[in-house]
């Protein structure tokens, strides 16, 4: 019998006394009245029973009693029991949890709502200049001030990390990186990487001297194999393959040594030129008949769909190293009398540059190398092509010293589609003021010492 039923029987057999009693003595009604008080004085007991006995932390002082009151006695105590169980298994993983976190090299801070600090290590003291007894409960945009890391907090992150001075130590260099986890909850993350930015520096300061060494020999010699090339006629037959092989293989490496000096200037924040507003629609036309000379007999279909009025504030040779590293590479890479279509447009609150291609298209894996140094899907066609490697790396720093990004979408046997977003900031109209155009034009990266 459940205990409902029971307790149903219980109250008619309490009735039923109850009328009994009364009936012989000859007070029916007060008998009632006095028995459903009785009833009702027995649940208000065990009901303040129950109210003592949850506002205890102790369980071993259950209430005892019997009826539907004992079967609710038993099973709130379960329950409490289950969920004593439940918190000292979560305190353990909590307790585990900050000593792993604790044992980390790196900074670590756990931010709650409103990115407040709610927990941080040892690390975050060093590293941040975190202190244990006013920090903890503030936003840590006031801790942080660096302009870099604000805006990264402000987009809430990304996947990538950013690089900020430390507020203790300027000479030290951290990467930070913010990731979300659970509701409104963001987990950040800091580490020193001073020691790899000073190597990054050195390598950056090698190939730049090395580059710029190698610019007069490489000219003098580019000189001497022209002259030899242009009369190869006149030399021994068994030379003149090897010299038209050397002139080829020494302006492939001037080129090479051009983009490697395009990029140390990129990469160390030294402006190319001054920023004016650039007639974009122009420059893709004077590009696009470049292109078609370079396609040459492949006969390629070159295409061009410009906004006649959208300019950008910004260097010429930049956005023409820019643009045309892009639509080269699409001409070689495109099979002979493949399509390519160049678009420069505005969409929403941006400026949109692509050049789309009916080539073989890239593997998914490749994608996020394509814009590192040297880096080629084929290198003997690459060679093949006299593509130095460089073309991607300098798209990817010029579209940062603009604040846009690149975005590449292909697969294989379909082609490719290269889009360069450019936001507001540096876009222009036609009829511009002249005197604005250096007002909102690409900004030179913040040194790592500002705050």
């Amino acid at each position: 019998m459940s205990i409902a039923t029971t307790e149903f029987v219980r109250t008619i057999l309490v009735a039923l006394l109850a009328l009994l009693l009364g009936w012989l003595i000859g007070h029916v009604l007060l008998l009632l009245l006095l028995a459903t008080l009785g009833y009702l004085v027995w649940h208000l007991y065990n009901l303040s029973r129950l109210r003592r006995w949850l506002r205890q932390a102790e369980l071993s002082s259950l209430p005892v009693s019997s009826g539907i009151w004992g079967s609710a006695f038993d099973g709130i105590y379960r329950l409490r029991e289950g969920s004593l169980r439940r918190r000292k298994r979560l305190n353990r993983l909590l307790k585990r949890f900050y000593k792993l976190a604790a044992a980390l090299p790196d900074a670590t801070v756990m931010l709650g709502e409103h990115d407040i600090i709610e927990w941080y290590n040892k690390p975050a003291q060093k590293l941040l200049g975190l202190q244990p007894t006013t920090d903890v409960g503030q936003y840590i945009g006031n801790l942080l001030r660096h302009p870099v890391f604000r805006a990264y907090l402000d987009k809430g992150g990304g996947d990538e990390p950013v690089e900020i001075p430390s507020p203790e130590d300027e000479n030290i260099i951290l990467s930070v990186h913010l990731v979300s986890y659970g509701k409104n909850r963001r987990l950040l993350t800091a580490r020193d990487i001073t020691r790899l930015y000073r190597l990054e520096q050195m390598r950056r300061d090698f190939v730049a001297d090395v580059s710029h060494e190698l610019r007069t020999p490489l000219t003098v010699l580019t000189g001497y194999l022209e002259s030899m090339a242009e009369s190869a006629d006149e030399l021994p037959r068994e030379w003149r393959r090897s010299v038209v092989l050397m002139d080829q293989q020494t302006r492939r490496m001037q080129h090479i040594v051009t983009d490697l000096l395009f990029l140390a200037r990129m990469e160390n924040g030294v402006q190319s030129g001054d920023v004016e507003v650039v007639e974009v629609p122009a420059l893709l036309a004077a590009i696009k008949e470049d292109a078609v000379l370079l396609s040459g007999d492949s006969s390629h279909v070159i295409s061009l769909d410009v906004d006649p009025g959208l300019l950008i504030r910004g260097n010429p040779e930049e956005l023409r190293s820019l643009f045309s590293n892009l639509l080269f590479n699409a001409v070689q890479y495109t099979p002979a009398g493949g399509r390519i279509v160049i678009r420069w447009y505005r969409s929403g609150q941006g400026g949109w540059f692509e050049v789309k291609d009916s080539g073989p298209g890239i593997a998914a894996h490749h994608i996020p190398r394509l814009t590192e140094r040297f880096y080629r899907i084929d290198v003997g066609r690459s060679r093949e092509k006299g593509g130095t490697g460089l073309g991607l790396a300098i798209v990817k720093h010029v579209m940062n010293r603009y604040q846009g990004y690149l975005e590449i979408d292909s697969e294989v046997g379909k082609g490719s589609l290269f889009r360069c977003y450019f936001p507001a900031e540096v876009l222009a109209s036609r009829g511009s003021p002249p005197d604005s155009s250096s007002a909102n034009g690409p900004r030179e990266p913040a040194e790592l010492g500002e705050s």
